[in-house]
């Protein structure tokens, strides 16, 4: 069900241009404000008279991509970071892992939040506050299934048999270490797209005119009364993207977590 809940949603952020052309984003009636859903305007219209199916459709390429994005570099960073760690412990071990502390002293939107407000409001930076918001714990998650590997008898097997530390990485650890690592990586694209739709509602993420659900919301706070679909339907777009990757994540795990299996 999110499979197929998640897959129409990117259908429609890959084809938003074919469905309705950019242009019906930022085209503005004021005659034509706050209408409720009709036959014409599937969603309603916005307080500029746009069209809001237009909006919330051409916002969901944004959202998915800040999502996927944030999460692979996130892995790569940190999972390669853990990893290491996780083989060679000791000294470098020690320096990386306080270093990361450092960072996770502040919860992950709330670093976003301030490196933003540091580096000024834009996609660009809101993208780079997020990455290393998540580098943390996943380096963290990545070190523990890394730790857990390098005690393997297969894994000390290979040392005795005279393989190289990249080779054991790259043939043992890593591949390993993939099912934790994807599992959590996918359901994080779920929080992360959270995450920029909370930095758009308070004016630090995507910038106008590009549509995003969360700038949406917080441009239909002052309407909500009288127009409450205007926050609804972003609201829900928002839910049921984090709810359908969420379930995704949910059937990886399943099928990828031995011990589920077991």
């Amino acid at each position: 069900m999110g499979l197929v809940i998640f897959s129409v949603i990117l259908l429609g952020a890959l084809f938003a241009d074919q469905i309705v052309p950019y242009e019906a984003v930022l085209k503005q009636n004021a005659p034509n404000r706050l209408q409720v859903p009709s036959k014409d305007n599937w969603f309603g219209t916005d307080n500029f008279g746009r069209d809001l199916f237009a909006r919330v459709l051409h916002a969901a390429p944004t959202s998915l991509f800040i999502g996927i994005i944030v999460s692979l570099v996130s892995l790569v960073i940190g999972g390669t970071l853990g990893i290491a760690c996780g083989y060679y412990g000791g000294k470098f071990d020690n320096l990386v892992m306080r270093f990361l502390d450092m960072i996770s002293a502040l919860p992950g939107n709330l670093l976003a939040l301030v490196i933003v407000a540091a580096l000024g409001a834009n996609m660009r930076n809101m993208i780079i506050s997020l990455i290393i918001g998540r580098i943390a714990p996943t380096a963290r998650l990545s070190r523990s299934v890394a730790l857990s590997i390098s005690e393997q008898e297969y894994v000390e097997a290979a040392r005795a048999g005279g393989s190289s530390d990249l080779r054991i990485i790259f043939k043992h650890c890593v591949p390993n270490a993939s099912g934790t690592l994807i599992i959590s990586t996918t359901m994080g694209i779920a929080s992360v797209i959270l995450g920029a739709a909370s930095l758009s509602f308070i004016g630090l993420g995507v910038q106008p005119p590009r549509p995003e659900w969360g700038a949406m919301l917080n441009e239909a706070r002052q309407y909500f009364r009288d127009s409450p679909h205007l926050m609804m339907i972003p609201g829900i777009a928002i839910l049921l993207t984090s709810l359908s990757i969420n379930m995704i994540g949910d059937g990886l795990r399943d099928s990828l977590d031995p011990k589920l299996k077991s």
